[in-house]
């Protein structure tokens, strides 16, 4: 198992996420928020994404959610580590080789 991190810009999109839909139901908010974190931490596990509109990258949906975690397989020391880079709403403008705008 690969240990999962996540990027301060994926933390900012996560909490981003979570103030939104939280303004009007608190409860989603936390569901949704806790299938994002699920599927990020089972990437450890078994990284399932398809290879990334970004170079190097790879994206997995968030099953029954618009949402996909933008993410890279990375060395850290002597271990390779899932880094989490983005959670993006698939809604968002999000062209080949560029991040969401």
């Amino acid at each position: 198992m690969k240990p999962v991190i996540w990027s301060d810009d994926a933390r900012r999109d996560y909490f981003a996420i979570l103030r939104h839909i939280a303004q009007d139901n608190p409860d989603a908010a936390e569901r949704t928020v806790d299938a994002i974190e699920q599927t990020g931490n089972a990437l450890g596990e078994f990284a399932t994404g398809r290879p990334g509109r970004v170079n190097g990258t790879y994206e997995k949906l968030v099953p029954r959610l618009t949402y996909i975690l933008a993410y890279a397989i990375a060395s850290q020391g002597e271990r390779e580590v899932v880094a989490i880079l983005r959670v993006i709403h698939t809604a968002r403008d999000w062209r080949e080789e560029d991040w969401p705008a």
